[in-house]
């Protein structure tokens, strides 16, 4: 989003604010959700997805129907050779999509496992411009009705938070994702927190903010309150790793600790100096990724 912009925007929900806070409300919340168009890529994500052109031909691509419109689940078998059997489920975050999961897809293949890598709604090969909690998880049900159960679940920011939303079965009538572990990797834990960043950049004020929580609420059977990661994941025992960069300026390492403190059930694993994005890419980062899928090789690494 450019500056001015920006500013014209937070000029507009500022005197919405004081005008019309249901009218304004509604506005940032269909915002909040708008997915960025997948033909306007810049210069660096369309170098990204074509470096990865002849890493996606090796998978097969499966078009599911929606609700909201077709999505794609990418599935990748196992090098040859190295098949072990199991499923791991892989879910990019907001602005990515599968190509940009490459280093931990491979990672996974190479130790012998199926990935499908899903294409969350409004990203990558899947259709729509929006993009909610409840659209993400549906979609994820819908993938493992087709492929699970799976060995592990790993998400990366967004979809860190979609991946324990679905786990723990947090919308009302989709039961919870059949996993025996996670792998969270700079992923958000609140997010009530990730709205008020959000209305903090657009200048929505207070009473357009209670707007929001309302329509997060009629769409999810939950008031926003509801959507805190640690809080859920206290109330498992699925094992789970969290993997963060104290660096990462887009999901406060804050929100990794408020995952750690949810149990002993739950690992923290701190990649510094990695950011947001490098930390997909990073040779360590997989091979612990990696590593927490298999109990043996877990055990060298202690």
């Amino acid at each position: 989003m450019t500056p001015f912009r920006l500013k014209v925007i937070r000029g507009m929900f500022g005197v919405g604010e004081r005008v019309a806070p249901s009218l304004t409300g509604r506005a940032a919340f269909a915002l909040f959700c708008r997915t960025p168009s997948v033909k306007r890529l810049t210069l660096g994500e369309r170098r990204a997805v074509l470096s990865a052109s002849d890493f996606m031909t090796e998978a097969r691509h499966h078009r599911l129907k929606t609700r909201a419109g077709c999505i794609v689940a990418h599935e990748f078998r196992p090098q040859p050779g190295r098949a072990r059997g199991g499923t791991i489920l892989v879910l990019h975050g907001w602005r990515s999509r599968t190509e940009y999961m490459r280093a931990l897809i491979e990672g996974y293949r190479e130790a012998g496992y199926k990935v499908v890598s899903l294409d969350l709604p409004g990203h990558g090969q899947s259709a729509g411009r929006r993009l909610t909690v409840v659209n993400a998880v549906e979609a994820v049900c819908l993938v493992a009705d087709w492929f699970g159960p799976f060995e592990a679940v790993v998400g990366h920011s967004f979809g860190g938070a979609v991946a324990v939303n679905a786990a723990v079965g947090s919308i009302p009538g989709l039961a919870p994702l059949a996993t025996k572990r996670l792998v969270l990797v700079a992923a958000p834990s609140s997010l009530p927190k990730v709205f008020d960043g959000f209305s903090q950049m657009l200048n929505v004020g207070p009473r357009s903010q209670t707007v929001m929580a309302g329509r997060v609420e009629r769409i999810s059977g939950r008031p926003l309150s509801d959507f805190l990661g640690d809080r859920q994941l206290a109330g498992s025992s699925l094992p789970t790793l969290v993997i963060h960069a104290p660096d990462d300026r887009e999901v406060s390492a804050e929100q990794a600790r408020l995952y750690a403190a949810a149990g002993e059930h739950v690992e923290l694993y701190w990649a510094k100096g990695l950011g947001h994005r490098r930390i997909l890419s990073d040779p360590a980062v997989v091979e612990r990724a990696v590593a927490f899928v298999q109990p043996a090789a877990k055990a060298v690494l202690h």
